[in-house]
């Protein structure tokens, strides 16, 4: 009979003191820049080129845009659709290609984007435009509806924050309730004088 202090070892599996400890791998392995003492230029160079990638293809992307998608894309057809200009596409629109014809005309003559919103608004009125140009009166229609909704919200928390603050007063000043029990003579003789006929 074995001893309590033996262990049995089962065929095909590796005994306790055989198994091997595999040592963990510094961080420095898994991160790129996690050691201090030397760092590897390598990877270093390769995430200064992805940044610089990242940068240019995020500024590349707005300026691929010509300044006739630009404005057009904020240019509102005249015939009552209520479509950009660029995108009208009712069938047998009678105002979007002379319009088109109009903005490429503009293009052409190398006006800045704002002279040119100033020509179509003078031309067919500011409801032309897909949004209010800035600056002037134009600035108001950009804050009076914020400017309102944050006065609105400021007035509704004044209204309840005064509201709760009158009814704890009110609370505080009302006298304390009497206990009513249900064997109360007084109130059992009027809730017969109540109910009769």
């Amino acid at each position: 009979m074995p001893s309590p202090s033996s262990k049995s070892v089962i065929p095909g599996k590796p005994s306790p003191s055989s198994r091997s400890v595999i040592p963990a791998k510094p961080e420095s392995q898994y991160l790129p820049f996690a050691s201090s003492k030397r760092r590897n230029p390598i990877a270093l160079a390769r995430t200064i080129q992805i940044a610089l990638l990242c940068l240019i293809t995020i500024t590349m992307v707005g300026a691929t845009r010509s300044q006739y998608d630009r404005i057009g894309h904020q240019l509102v057809c005249s015939c009552g659709c209520g479509q950009i200009l660029v995108e009208c596409n009712h069938i047998g629109c009678p105002d979007s290609p002379v319009m088109i014809r109009e903005l490429h005309a503009q293009v052409a003559t190398g006006a800045a984007d704002k002279s040119i919103f100033q020509w179509f608004a003078a031309k067919y009125g500011p409801t032309i435009l897909a949004a209010p140009m800035r600056g002037g009166f134009d600035d108001v229609a950009w804050i009076v509806p914020l400017a309102v909704f944050v006065l609105a919200t400021a007035g509704t928390f004044a209204v309840v924050w005064l509201w709760k603050r009158r009814a704890s007063n009110l609370l505080a000043l009302a006298p304390a309730p009497q206990p009513i029990t249900p064997q109360d003579p007084t109130l059992r003789d009027r809730i017969r004088q109540e109910t009769e006929y």
